[in-house]
């Protein structure tokens, strides 16, 4: 009985490792080869989030979309799955709803592994927080 006992409870241990360890995929297609591959409803405290790329795809091209609150886009850093990285002056108001310029990844083609941006709240007449959604345009090798 002990024996049973023991490799339930590893069984149970080892299979609850595995389902945590599935992120959430956040990508969502548009048919146009853009993919939400992030988001994020960022706060009036903070000034700078990082997002994630799960996505396992070569991408030549990144966007912010934002919705509910306009906010000012200062800089972005884009890390590569290699190891090199991006750094981007923006410094540009997004308009809710709206999105940002196209901005082409000067290494070309590759792997993302995050996106560090820093933004600007901006007040608005709702106190409302900014929904920001990050895209990438899929090419391919």
């Amino acid at each position: 009985m002990e024996k049973v006992m023991l490799l339930f409870l590893l069984v149970t241990a080892g299979s609850y490792g595995i389902v945590n360890a599935q992120p959430d995929k956040v990508s969502k297609s548009d048919k146009t080869n853009w993919h939400k591959i992030g988001e994020t409803t960022i706060n009036f405290l903070a000034e700078r989030y990082e997002i994630i790329v799960l996505e396992s795809e070569k991408f030549g091209y990144i966007k912010f979309k934002v919705m509910n609150a306009p906010i000012i886009l200062v800089d972005l850093t884009v890390y590569y799955e290699n190891g090199k990285k991006q750094n981007i002056d923006v410094n540009s108001l997004v308009k809710e709803p709206g999105e940002s310029w196209v901005i082409k990844l000067n290494l070309g083609v590759r792997n993302l592994q995050k996106v560090v941006f820093s933004y600007k709240t901006l007040p608005n007449h709702k106190d409302e927080k900014a929904h920001v959604e990050l895209w990438a345009f899929r090419q391919g090798s």
